[in-house]
């Protein structure tokens, strides 16, 4: 991935899939079109150097806010107001039951769920490219042995071609945050670096990204697939041929997302009264709530089924249980897991 070379002037790039003219602000290193929201890199930014950082400094200011205990989690729901082609319904309610779940069911503390929506009045909760980045570095900074992590990602996803070879399919993924029209996406090799790379021994992160796109979206080196001879799941070896490192300091990272051909289904014609949740959220939620003490393979399991059903929602809690419809906004075809380290699927509990 480029993260290399300094701010300059905005250029001025050709959409990759329509040909439009796309502004990409000083230092952008990949811009999404307005038009059809194609992700296309920018050029000319250089390979970064020995020793460089992909991640900006983006330390939280004071006005941040957010406890600090060994429950912490990170909840972005992203509706995408204002953009026709594009906006969804179903994001923030997601990140609504997602919070009622960790706080009723494991135990975090509420002070310690931030949550970035575009509907928060706090300028520092709003989705922006800068404040996911202070709140991917809030969630990790300090970590240490018995923290369990969560971050929830909800909204749109993206492809880029890759240009430094550690993509075994030729593209890098990326979150698109509210503002990545202008400043555009958070790329799967920051991400991996800003929350996967401090994890010490004893930290646990959970990711749960419920977009387009989103399959491999952390980068772990690890992913859990069928296999086709046994019909048991199985690990299956997604690290980069250049050798880069995508792992933990020690600690352990898993990522719920799904696979999906980027096709999102249109929520605009749907009722206005109509409450939605995502597909994969609502699976995710409805999985541990029929069965808290479940292990990893039986959670993915219980998902696929959720999905193949589909329906209404029948979440529990005051938000849940006033959302009638589950919608597939990401296009998630089905759910998947990937991690930084191979485990017995079938036999480790999942836990937050």
């Amino acid at each position: 991935m480029n993260y290399g070379g300094g701010r300059g002037p905005a250029a001025t790039v050709r959409c990759r899939q329509c040909s439009s003219s796309i502004t990409a602000m000083p230092g952008a290193r990949a811009v999404q079109c307005m038009q059809c929201s194609c992700v296309t890199r920018v050029p000319g930014c250089g390979r970064p150097r020995p020793g460089m950082q992909l991640v900006p400094h983006m330390r939280p200011t004071p006005a941040f806010g957010g406890g600090r205990s060994k429950k912490r989690a990170v909840l972005i729901g992203i509706k995408y107001t204002g953009r026709r082609s594009s906006e969804l319904r179903g994001p923030v309610n997601d990140v609504k039951c997602m919070r009622y779940l960790l706080t009723e069911r494991f135990g975090f503390p509420n002070d310690c769920v931030l949550i970035l929506t575009d509907e928060e009045r706090n300028p520092c909760r709003l989705p922006t490219k800068d404040n996911i980045r202070m709140a991917m570095h809030w969630l990790v900074q300090g970590c240490s042995y018995g923290d369990s992590l969560v971050f929830q990602f909800s909204g749109m996803g993206a492809q880029v071609p890759d240009d430094d070879g550690d993509e075994l399919d030729g593209m890098d993924e990326a979150l698109c945050p509210m503002d990545s029209f202008h400043q555009g996406p958070i790329l799967d090799d920051e991400i991996n670096e800003a929350i996967v790379r401090p994890l010490v021994h004893g930290v646990t992160l959970h990711a749960i990204v419920d977009a387009c796109h989103s399959a491999t979206v952390l980068d772990l080196p690890y992913q859990c697939v069928v296999s086709k001879s046994t019909g048991c799941l199985r690990w299956r070896d997604e690290r980069p041929l250049t050798g880069a490192w995508k792992g933990t300091s020690g600690g352990k990272a898993v990522l719920i997302s799904g696979s999906s051909n980027g096709k999102r289904m249109s929520t605009n014609a749907l009722p206005q009264p109509y409450a939605t949740i995502g597909a994969m959220t609502h699976s995710f939620i409805r999985s541990l709530e029929c069965e808290p003490r479940t292990t990893y393979g039986r959670l993915l399991s219980s998902m696929r089924n959720i999905m193949r059903q589909g329906g209404n929602c029948n979440l529990q809690g005051p938000v849940g249980s006033s959302i009638r419809m589950v919608t597939n906004f990401s296009g998630v075809e089905e759910p998947q897991l990937s991690s930084a380290h191979k485990f017995n699927i079938d036999c480790e509990p999942f836990c937050m």
